[in-house]
């Protein structure tokens, strides 16, 4: 019994030791995003305070916390109050962001209502048609709200 304990523990420490080396070499960040859709089926772009353009409201996923969690929490922190039906995940994508891979969870969120109010990372709040997004909205933005309506197939890539 006494060497079963012994191997297992030593097992368990070297899949530690293991996963934390590769984690050093390939970092990876977990996102949290949702597109907002409002009763008129519009959608809520955020302008940030720290990049330039209009995106989703959203960010980043806390250790060992469901990112469907996440993304309701972020837009408490972010927008205010907001109520809609449950999330349900749109997609999950990938992109290179210097040394580590941002991995983000894309939520729709319907019948969402907001009671917006402006806060450090988020100045404002528009909410648009999906169909006819405005250009400054950034690239990965575009890119889902042509997936939304079915302009372009679904990719793995932000």
């Amino acid at each position: 019994m006494l060497s079963w304990i012994r191997r297992e523990v030593g097992q368990f420490a070297f899949g530690s030791l293991a996963m934390g080396a590769k984690a050093l070499l390939a970092p990876v960040a977990f996102g949290a995003h949702a597109m907002l859709i409002d009763g008129e089926g519009r959608v809520g772009l955020a302008r940030h305070s720290y990049r330039g353009g209009l995106s989703f409201p959203g960010g980043g996923v806390k250790r060992g916390e469901p990112p469907e969690h996440a993304v309701l929490r972020e837009l408490s922190e972010e927008l205010g109050a907001v109520r809609s039906d449950p999330p349900v995940l749109f997609g999950l994508y990938t992109r290179p962001s210097g040394w580590a891979t941002n991995l983000i969870a894309l939520y729709l969120l319907k019948n969402v209502q907001v009671a917006f109010r402006p806060s450090l990372e988020v100045r404002d709040l528009v909410f648009v048609d999906p169909a006819a997004p405005p250009p400054s909205a950034s690239f990965g933005t575009l890119r889902r709200l042509a997936e939304y309506v079915g302009h372009t197939p679904p990719t793995p890539f932000w």
